[in-house]
């Protein structure tokens, strides 16, 4: 399996939250339901919920992602996920508690 190039953009939330997608700009960066959403660039066209996940940094291995994902406790696009190996595309938002990452 190659390598997965990614950017992951980072920066403090507003106090002001939005609950819609505004894009901040060239920050990579856009308000969601819960704050900021950090853009994630993959170089493929697809990406594993499990494999994001670590990436993101929203879980440190894959048995933490597959912890996760087991207790309901990921959102792919607003929706509970339970499948790891799910198929993110360019747009798809992830969310683990207050933390959302789109893929880009």
């Amino acid at each position: 399996m190659s390598p997965i190039n990614a950017e992951v953009k980072s920066e403090t939330a507003p106090a002001d939250r939005s609950r819609c997608m505004t894009p901040l700009a060239s920050t990579g960066m856009s308000l969601g339901h819960h704050g900021l959403v950090r853009d994630v660039s993959i170089r493929d066209d697809t990406i594993r919920l499990g494999q994001a996940l670590k990436l993101t940094g929203l879980a440190g291995s894959g048995g933490e992602a597959r912890a996760l994902i087991e207790d309901d406790a990921v959102r792919v696009n607003g929706e509970v996920e339970t499948r790891r190996g799910r198929q993110l595309r360019r747009g798809d938002v992830v969310a683990l508690g207050s933390e959302e990452v789109r893929i880009a």
